[in-house]
């Protein structure tokens, strides 16, 4: 998976959007201000880390080698993935779609149906 196709189906969920807060490196992602993925956009390889429920963390890990603890993340909220021939795209995908998506259940209720609306 290259930056450009990963870089486009997290900016297609609604209400996202693309931050920098702590300089060039990481990418953030955020869905209503609050973030859901981590994108090293100039590592090689490809890195994210995504908000994973803690015990859905713990099986990502033991199912996939390029799933490791979130990097300076908390470990049991946080899952980082490296992009490589070690984990399909569709997987990758997905666990995209529950980080957002835990992020978005997180969310005040106003936020969260400003999100669904969309």
């Amino acid at each position: 998976m290259t930056i450009s196709v990963l870089k486009a189906y997290l900016l297609a969920k609604p209400c996202v959007k693309e931050t920098y807060p702590f300089g060039e490196e990481p990418m953030v992602i955020k869905v209503m201000n609050k973030m859901f993925a981590l994108v090293s956009v100039s590592k090689t390889p490809l890195t994210v880390s995504l908000k994973a429920d803690p015990e859905d963390a713990q099986v990502q890990r033991s199912m996939y080698s390029a799933i490791k603890p979130g990097y300076h993340l908390n470990k049991e909220h946080w899952n980082t993935i490296t992009i490589d021939d070690r984990i399909p795209d569709d997987i990758v995908f997905q666990l995209i779609d529950e980080s957002y998506g835990l992020v978005v259940n997180g969310l005040k209720k106003s936020d969260r149906e400003k999100v669904l609306v969309k």
